[in-house]
């Protein structure tokens, strides 16, 4: 299932939230003042939890969005630190 994504989250704070809808699932990434890398991880984040994905299926799914998107190499976590834990609102 692809996530619909919005900008920015409702929850004042935080850089993702995930919605859950009975029609589906709304991810909302902070853009304003974060890299575009992080944005994008977050985004691919939202796509695995959006489908609760988990190992290795969710591992897969990072590295091919990662290819497609050109970043090549995947980040431990969005925002380059080794705490790949997604922080989901």
């Amino acid at each position: 299932m692809a996530p619909s994504y919005r900008c920015p989250p409702r929850i004042v704070g935080v850089h993702r939230s995930v919605r859950r809808h009975p029609n589906g699932v709304v991810v909302a990434v902070q853009l304003k003042g974060r890299p575009w890398m992080a944005v994008l991880g977050d985004m691919i984040e939202g796509v695995v939890v959006a489908n609760r994905l988990q190992p290795p299926h969710a591992d897969r799914l990072r590295t091919d969005l990662w290819q497609v998107v050109g970043g090549g190499e995947v980040p431990s976590s969005a925002d380059g630190t080794r705490d790949a834990a997604p922080r989901v609102a």
